[in-house]
């Protein structure tokens, strides 16, 4: 057998890591150069819902970090789906990024075509959720949650819960609900969460299967009975989590960023690290928690896990969606 001396071993070694560092170092100065101009930050809903307000509470930061400004557009159309489908049309150089929502973009594909698909979403961050709550109006008859359990229970189907959209995270929330209370509730679409909460203030619906962040702008005006987080939110301390009354129910709305299709890895990698640094910041942070959000770290490398975990915790309910 041929052998080899060390100073060919050695000669072989430092090639390798030439053509590696050579592979590697145009990799490393594009991320170092990104971004290089202006960002298109899209959001797939109207101005002044969630998704808007978190994104111009995440602007000013990511302007500082970057040094490049960041242009907010929003894309509405049948429940962030119409922008979703566009994803993958535009430059794959990560200076066109998206809002993306978990369930949704989980729940639309299952349900229907939509136009793309679960796996067309290249999220690269998830920086917080919007919890579920339910809430009711200042003087309505139920004072507790287990008052509107009992009524549903007497009733089935007179209890009605107004949400933004169909197949989003509100209506997969009045879905749970129901599974777990075995009730039977009537979903209401919306336009989104601020028209739900309009009608729950006018009457015209029995409670808004909502968010967190709904429940503390309504301020005095409305009651929230319960909450999908593990400890109780401070900007609502009055309100119980679902845990405190007996059901086993955490979560909501997970909101991330995505980029189209093709996106160079390094580049998704800086984006990712962009928006973890936006999430450290105790101002950005303390704005967070005032209007209900919280805060969550889900970073690029987690990303499919985090994927794969949330379409199993669905599955049963969007399953009994299909068979409704």
């Amino acid at each position: 057998m041929k052998r080899t001396n060390r100073r060919q071993f050695g000669q072989g070694l430092f090639a390798t890591g030439v053509a590696a560092a050579a592979l590697t170092a145009p990799s490393i100065l594009r991320a170092q150069g990104f971004p290089s101009r202006a960002i298109n930050y899209i959001i797939p809903f109207n101005p002044g819902g969630e998704s808007d307000v978190t994104a111009r509470f995440q602007q000013p930061f990511f302007e500082e970090i970057s040094g490049q400004s960041v242009v907010i557009q929003s894309k509405p159309g049948a429940g962030g789906a119409t922008a979703w489908a566009q994803l993958n049309g535009f430059d794959p150089d990560g200076h066109t990024i998206m809002n993306t929502i978990v369930p949704h973009t989980v729940l639309q594909p299952a349900m229907k075509d939509v136009g793309y698909q679960t796996s067309d979403i290249n999220n690269v961050f998830f920086f917080h959720y919007t919890p579920d709550a339910i809430v009711v109006k200042a003087d309505s008859p139920y004072q507790t949650l287990q008052d509107l359990i009992d009524d549903a229970s007497s009733n089935p189907g007179r209890v009605t819960f107004g949400g933004s959209g169909t197949n989003t995270a509100n209506h997969l929330a009045s879905e749970i609900f129901s599974s777990m209370t075995g009730t039977s509730t009537t979903y209401i679409p919306f336009r989104g969460s601020a028209p739900a909460m309009t009608a729950v203030l006018g009457g015209q619906i029995a409670a808004a299967m909502s968010y967190t962040t709904q429940g503390v702008k309504a301020g005095e005006q409305v009651r929230t009975l319960a909450v999908a987080t593990q400890e109780r939110v401070a900007a609502l301390p009055d309100a119980p989590t679902f845990q405190e009354l007996g059901f086993d129910h955490v979560g909501g709305a997970y909101r991330g960023v995505a980029v189209p299709a093709g996106t160079p890895q390094d580049i998704q990698q800086r984006l990712s690290d962009i928006l973890q640094q936006i999430n450290a910041n105790p101002a950005f942070k303390a704005q967070m928690t005032a209007a209900g959000y919280e805060v969550i770290d889900v970073p690029l490398g987690d990303i499919p896990a985090f994927i794969e975990e949330r379409k199993a915790a669905y599955g049963p309910a969007i399953e009994r969606l299909k068979s409704a």
